[in-house]
């Protein structure tokens, strides 16, 4: 039987280098499963939308569809905008059954590709010392999903020893340069940005620039098509799609639960305030600082 075709679905952008990451991603997944079938479409702003891409897949004959979300903020919020997509997708094709993946973040080992991205930045601006963290995301009105990017921060600002402050471009929370300016008040003098964005788009870019403006040290580029992406992607549809071929089964769109690796969650505070960790709370631990980060 031929296995579902995926659709990755991104978030769109006015940068003309967003595509270019679905692009990556997808030619990542035809590099892992060569005879799986797999197409880029977009919630918004870019072309194609996922209503062209599956009434093309529909004129092909394909019968059945999963829709896997590049969403690394967003995922709580996100079940409720897939959903209703899915159900028109579904009411649009009658010969074709679509169903939808939990979203690729925020899963505990993208961690890594953030730890990449800053290194390469470190190395660029020539930076020797670090005594300061942003974790920087696009974040969502919904603040179960900010709950979760709060954990992730957390875990992150542990690993390296480093106090951090959690930064969401939308939402509730400070933004890049208001955490950058908390941390220099504190005085701070070495703080570098990693960002928890997928491309680099015109949201991380405005964040970036003001958050050197703050008098950030560096700022990560964003995640990209990395490997970790793919992978967790091509998990995402196989859940997905081994639910969409059972057809006694419903097509259940679940983010109630995420993976949390070998990381032992964190604490986080509800209000989702300020999200700091000071270094007192670390201080029977060797400190952490560039040649960590680097390491």
């Amino acid at each position: 039987m031929t296995a579902p075709t995926l659709v990755l679905l991104g978030p769109g952008s006015h940068d003309p280098r967003t595509p270019q990451i679905s692009r990556r991603i997808s030619d990542g997944l035809r590099e892992l499963r060569p005879n799986l079938d797999v197409h880029a479409a977009y919630l918004d702003v870019n072309g194609p939308s996922a209503h062209d891409v599956v009434a093309r897949l529909a004129a092909d004959g394909v019968e059945e569809v999963v829709l896997v979300p590049l969403l690394l903020s967003d995922a709580f919020g996100a079940k409720e905008k897939v959903p209703t997509l899915v159900a028109e997708l579904n009411a649009a094709h009658e010969g074709v059954r679509v169903g939808a993946s939990r979203p690729i973040g925020p899963e505990a080992q993208l961690l890594s590709i953030v730890d990449r991205r800053l290194r390469d930045a470190l190395r660029a601006r020539h930076v020797a010392e670090l005594d300061g963290l942003v974790f920087a995301a696009a974040g969502s009105v919904d603040v179960r999903s900010n709950a979760i990017i709060a954990r992730r921060a957390r875990q992150w600002a542990t690993h390296h020893r480093l106090p951090c402050v959690t930064a969401y471009a939308t939402g509730s929370g400070p933004s890049t340069a208001e955490a950058v300016r908390t941390l220099r008040a504190q005085g701070r003098r070495h703080v570098a940005v990693g960002s928890w964005y997928l491309s680099p788009g015109v949201l991380w870019t405005a964040e970036a620039e003001a958050a050197l403006e703050a008098g950030a040290t560096a700022v990560s580029a964003p995640m990209g098509g990395e490997p970790e992406i793919v992978e967790v992607a091509l998990t995402r549809y196989v859940v997905a799609a081994m639910e969409l071929v059972d057809v006694d089964t419903p097509v259940p769109y679940e983010v109630a639960s995420f993976d949390e690796g070998t990381y032992e969650p964190a604490p986080y505070d509800d209000t989702f305030d300020v999200e700091v960790v000071e270094l007192e709370e670390l201080e029977a631990l060797p400190p952490r600082h560039l040649s960590v980060v680097s390491a």
